[in-house]
């Protein structure tokens, strides 16, 4: 059965309460973990055998993993080693441990796909490794980078209906309250969905504009 117009009146503020936590989940777990993605793809790239090992090991556990798992990891595995973290702390660090590992593929590949002559430029010029990321790779791989960037922070952001596991008052868990008190889950959830795709449908449309935008400029 739909929700009535006065039922969606009355769950809305709660709803739309989980959806900023959700937002802020997604907006710092972005922060911290695609500058972390760059971290780990600049390990994974480095000659340093250590580095290297180390880098891959942290991406291939962030991948590997579900992030329903790097959840309740978090959460509930760490307190057994004296680290304790509240619901949307350890949200925030699961997500951007999952985010940081699937982004530095995307990186690496974007870092790799720039001409091995620009690097020889760099190089003839006498630029140091930090000057030849930061003003030769850098900017033409993150470019390319960019789409599969912003399509990732989508499924990062409806990722954060997991955290309805570890009692992070985000949308669904709003969501499931609304029901649990009303008894009413189909629309409170059906609610939640439209929510998400409030959101979530806009923000492709976005991509795509911005991924048809880079390769009319990859054309030129």
């Amino acid at each position: 059965m739909l929700p009535t117009l006065e039922e969606i009146v009355t769950w809305l503020p709660d709803l739309l309460d989980g959806l900023m936590t959700s937002l802020q989940v997604t907006a710092l777990a972005l922060l911290i973990g695609i500058p972390f993605g760059l971290v780990l793809a600049l390990g994974v790239l480095s000659r340093s055998r250590a580095l290297k090992t180390a880098s891959l090991l942290l991406v291939e556990i962030g991948r590997g993993a579900p992030a329903l798992v790097l959840l309740q990891f978090i959460y509930f595995g760490l307190p057994a080693t004296g680290i304790t973290m509240g619901s949307f702390l350890a949200a925030v660090a699961a997500l951007a441990w999952n985010t940081g590992a699937y982004t530095s593929e995307i990186i690496r590949a974007s870092l790799q796909s720039v001409a091995h002559g620009q690097q020889e430029a760099a190089e003839a010029l006498g630029l140091s490794r930090a000057d030849e990321l930061r003003y030769v790779l850098l900017p033409q791989s993150l470019r390319v980078a960019l789409p599969a960037l912003l399509g990732f922070s989508i499924l990062i952001f409806q990722g954060t209906s997991l955290c309805f596991t570890i009692a992070l008052p985000e949308l669904v868990s709003r969501a499931y309250e609304i029901g649990s008190n009303t008894f009413r889950y189909f629309p409170a959830l059906l609610c939640a969905g439209a929510l998400y795709a409030c959101i979530s449908i806009p923000a492709a449309l976005f991509v795509g504009h911005v991924e048809k935008r880079v390769n009319v400029y990859a054309e030129r």
